[in-house]
């Protein structure tokens, strides 16, 4: 029987079926890639001490910055050390099985196994101060942790997440006094913010060094 098709047609179509099923494949591991970015969000983060943002921030009013002590001055903004826990649960509930990691610090000295929620890799660098020197709020990439009972990722984090707020910040500044608040209606800053051109601020030596 006559072959229907020739050699360079058959070699063709074989070709083309090729490129529709490696372009399908690519297709479905971006996608892929995608779901397994946002796996991140909104899931709790197991930690040592079920630590609610929403008691302590929104119940209590207690500011960022008393847990968090280097926001303001260092790339990163630390996490509560024992001691600070203890200027409140030394007499607070200081029996409670919920704290029993607490006493057990308190005790041999060793630090508190906090996990990172928004933990970066390590060849991307990120500096809280510069951040919040620039009216950018925690609320802007952390969410509303005051609504926490306990905290997961509201945020990507990814590359293009941050490329698209450098590119136009304005949008994302507060002013001065809103930067650690958690309810109030965004105000932009009220005197000029020095900002760095859109070709630094996107330029890869910014963020990768």
């Amino acid at each position: 029987m006559a072959q229907v098709f020739g050699q360079r047609a058959e070699l063709a179509v074989k070709l083309v079926v090729l490129a529709i099923g490696l372009g399908a494949l690519g297709l479905i591991a971006y996608a892929a890639s995608g779901v397994r970015a946002e796996l991140g969000l909104q899931r709790v983060v197991a930690q040592p001490i079920p630590f609610s943002h929403k008691h302590h921030v929104g119940d209590d009013g207690i500011d960022c910055r008393y847990c968090h002590t280097r926001v303001e001055t260092h790339a990163d903004a630390g996490l509560p050390s024992t001691r600070i826990c203890l200027t409140c649960h030394a007499q607070l509930f200081t029996d409670a099985e919920v704290l029993a990691p607490l006493r057990r610090s308190a005790a041999t000295g060793q630090p508190i196994p906090w996990v990172r929620v928004h933990a970066l890799p390590d060849f991307v660098y990120f500096h809280h101060g510069i951040h919040v020197a620039k009216g950018v709020a925690c609320r802007e990439c952390h969410g509303r942790v005051d609504q926490m009972p306990l905290t997961w990722r509201v945020a990507p984090l990814q590359m293009q997440w941050c490329l698209d707020c450098h590119r136009d910040p304005r949008p994302h500044l507060h002013a001065r006094d809103d930067v650690f608040a958690m309810t109030s209606v965004r105000r932009p800053p009220t005197d000029e913010v020095p900002l760095q051109g859109e070709r630094r601020l996107t330029d890869c030596s910014t963020c990768h060094r």
